[in-house]
């Protein structure tokens, strides 16, 4: 089947987070370098990253930090700067393909806003604040198929994480491409659902070539 349309996740795809964690470590008053070494611990044993700032302040709340944060003038933030040297040239090829392109990932309304402020030359941004539904919920991938607005099979979706990302999208008949960065991409390990992956990329500048090829044969 042919792709209509293209799905990315947002952290790790799109944006490099490796400033926000920063500024996490920061706020709790770890060094960078220890917080990324317990980060990197819990997800090579399968833990939620939330843990993360377990181990360095039990019972911290993210939801309640994160308000915390903004009130202190120090919210989590990105910009420009922040996006991955490739995402923007390839979301924009994608389009030229006639592609219908959007982002979709666990994102935060302030996230959201900050996408939309970038102008990114995308069809539709969706977040888990703004859907009401979070990966890796089966939920959360209808909507996705739904926003496409053609078959699940003709839709590709595109992230970092085997397990928030590949698998559920797998397991809803979607399409999948694997991008290896950030730490989930370099520390997950799942070779049954990665073999099963359309692409599997180490830059989104392969993509837009894979896609017309594929579309083409």
């Amino acid at each position: 089947m042919k792709i209509e349309a293209v799905f990315f996740d947002v952290g790790e795809t799109i944006v490099d987070e490796t400033r926000e964690y920063g500024t996490w470590a920061d706020w709790l008053g770890v060094p960078r370098h220890t917080f990324s070494a317990v980060f990197g611990a819990v997800i090579a044993r399968g833990g939620d990253y939330r843990e993360t700032f377990q181990y360095f302040r039990p019972g911290f709340d993210l939801h309640a930090e994160r308000e915390r944060r903004a009130e202190a003038g120090e919210p989590e933030s990105f910009s420009e700067e922040n996006l991955y040297a490739d995402a923007r040239p390839c979301l924009a090829a994608l389009r030229e393909q006639g592609l219908r392109v959007g982002l979709a990932g666990n994102q935060t309304a302030r996230a959201e806003k900050i996408l939309r402020a970038l102008d990114l030359p995308v069809d539709l941004i969706g977040t888990s604040d703004s859907w009401g539904v979070d990966k890796p919920s089966a939920a959360f991938f209808e909507r996705v198929v739904a926003e496409a607005g053609c078959p699940a099979g003709a839709v590709l979706y595109v992230g970092d994480r085997l397990d928030n990302d590949v698998k559920p999208a797998q397991a809803a008949g979607i399409p999948t491409a694997l991008i290896r960065r950030g730490p989930w991409g370099y520390i997950l390990q799942d070779p049954e659902a990665a073999e099963r992956c359309l692409f599997r990329l180490d830059s989104l500048a392969e993509l837009p070539e894979l896609v017309r090829k594929h579309n083409e044969g």
